[in-house]
């Protein structure tokens, strides 16, 4: 096995022991997966068809994905004012908890030298882009990044929705998201 194989291997391996703990609790590790995405979307990023290309999974999977953690209390479903097709999840109170909670993988980087986190989050980041472009993805990424995002005083703005943006939503992730 070549050194690309070997690090493909390790990469799977760490997100199925880290999936995996999930299925201790209420969650499947489909269920985790949309329910962290949804707790580092903004409110313009929660469709199921956001989900879905954020995930890499079908729109039907991930609508029965979504309907179950509706049903099991850890989102709820908010129709659109202006197009009542348009519908949107948001976390509750019992999936906030759930998606705060730590993780397998993050206990297990606690401790780890600064240095070596930021060698890993680069290399990660470098890693994931080359990905998403090989699979003509959309790249998602965090607001306060993006080349349409504007800082304000309070927040931000976004000049290609036309909207203005708290400092909480900056920090979140946008399917609208271009590198700066």
């Amino acid at each position: 096995m070549n050194r690309n194989e070997r690090i493909r291997a390790l990469i799977n391996r760490l997100a199925r022991l880290d999936a995996a703990q999930t299925w201790d609790g209420a969650l499947n590790p489909a269920q985790r997966s949309a329910l962290d995405y949804l707790g580092q979307a903004n409110r313009f990023s929660r469709s199921p068809s956001h989900v879905a290309e954020y995930l890499g999974a079908t729109r039907g999977t991930v609508s029965q994905t979504l309907k179950a953690l509706s049903r099991k209390g850890f989102v709820s479903e908010e129709r659109s004012a202006s197009d009542k097709r348009s519908i949107s999840y948001q976390l509750t109170d019992a999936g906030r908890q759930l998606a705060d909670a730590k993780s397998l993988l993050s206990a297990a980087l606690v401790g780890r030298a600064e240095d070596e986190l930021v060698l890993m989050e680069t290399a990660l980041r470098g890693l994931l882009g080359a990905a998403v472009r090989a699979n003509q993805s959309k790249p998602f990424g965090i607001c306060h990044t993006c080349r349409y995002f504007k800082p304000q005083q309070s927040g931000g703005f976004c000049t290609l929705l036309q909207v203005a943006l708290s400092s909480a939503e900056t920090q979140q992730i946008c399917h609208e998201h271009e590198t700066a």
